[in-house]
């Protein structure tokens, strides 16, 4: 083992809450417990700011796959402070199929997706042509968060409703994308579900989910009611 990678995991250890260790094991079925050390988010992203500036850093972001979810986790968090586009994809692309939990998955927010950066949308759908599936969540998962607000065009959510998957974690994204996506462009999005475009699962599930969000007007509920498949 390489000492940077023996120096982040002990000093892992020595974050962990034994309280919340278990109560996150519960949160990532899929993810072996005995890998789950118990870090909290905050106390993790502040050591991960530190050790990004560790002049040996590059040897724990290649020594991939990580034994420990939170070592994925710290791995996410140095990504997300790279500030040169072609690099952060670069570091993305080889990331992401290591990626096994829809917890990481959906932590890594680099900061410089924030500024919508040329050729970020046709990033996120070339993930979504993946075959793993936290690839396939990862690229939903940018068009959800920066593209559905002022920069949100209908073509996204035609890619998105495309993806054919059998994974739950990515089906259960797709979903939270639509009941997103009804409560910013409810008349553009509802098509989707008056013409059956999701499969019948994700169609439901996006449904339960809008209705349940306060941010959808009690007309809308009613109206999404009636469009749900039937058994």
């Amino acid at each position: 083992m390489m000492p940077i990678v023996e120096d982040i995991r002990r000093a892992l250890f020595e974050l962990a809450d034994p309280s919340y260790q278990k109560f996150h094991q519960k949160l990532i079925p899929n993810v072996d417990p005995e890998r789950v050390i118990g870090v909290r988010m905050p106390a993790l992203r502040k050591f991960a700011k530190e050790k990004a500036k560790d002049p040996e850093i590059d040897d724990f972001i290649r020594s991939l796959p990580h034994e420990y979810y939170e070592e994925n986790n710290v791995h996410a968090e140095i990504i997300a402070l790279i500030k040169d586009y072609d690099l952060l994809i670069e570091a993305l692309d080889v990331f992401l199929p290591y990626v096994d939990n829809w917890a990481t998955c959906d932590s890594l927010k680099p900061k410089l997706f924030k500024k919508r950066p040329r050729g970020l949308t046709d990033d996120a759908k070339r993930w979504m042509r993946s075959e793993h599936p936290y690839t396939i969540r990862y690229g939903i998962g940018v068009l959800m968060t920066y593209y559905l607000d002022d920069d949100f065009e209908l073509s996204f959510a035609k890619e998105v409703a495309a993806v054919r998957h059998e994974d739950y974690y990515v089906r259960m994204m797709i979903a939270w994308y639509f009941a997103t996506a009804l409560t910013k462009h409810y008349d553009e999005i509802l098509p989707f579900f008056k013409e059956k475009v999701l499969e019948p699962w994700v169609h439901n599930k996006a449904i339960q989910k809008a209705v349940e969000s306060y941010r959808v007007p009690p007309e809308h509920k009613e109206e999404l009611k009636k469009l749900k498949i039937k058994k």
